[in-house]
C-alpha cells in the first residue's frame, strides 16, 4: 500500500470475514511466499565482517558478473572449496 492509501471499513470487514471463514492451509503453502529455496536443505544466514576495500572489491566483481553480492560470495566459496 502506498502512504496515501486508506484502508476502508469495507476492506477491514472483508478481511475479517475471510479470517472468520478460515484459511486453506494447502492453498497458502502453494502461494510460494518468501524467498525461493536454494535446494533441498534449509539455508542459514551467516554474518561476515568486511573492510571497506573488501566490500568495494566484492561489489565491483558482482557488478562485472551481473550477480548479487550473495551470489558472488557463494561463487567465491565454491571456487575456494573446489
Amino acid at each position: 500500500m502506498a502512504d496515501d492509501d486508506q484502508v476502508t471499513d469495507e476492506q477491514i470487514q472483508q478481511w475479517a470475514d475471510e479470517a472468520e471463514a478460515g484459511y486453506d492451509v494447502e492453498e497458502l503453502k502453494r502461494r510460494g511466499r518468501g524467498r525461493p529455496g536454494r535446494g533441498a536443505e534449509p539455508t542459514q544466514v551467516i554474518a561476515v565482517r568486511l573492510t571497506a576495500e573488501e566490500i568495494a572489491a566484492l561489489e565491483a566483481y558482482a557488478a562485472r558478473e551481473h550477480l548479487s553480492r550473495s551470489e558472488a560470495i557463494r561463487r567465491a566459496l565454491a571456487g575456494y572449496a573446489a
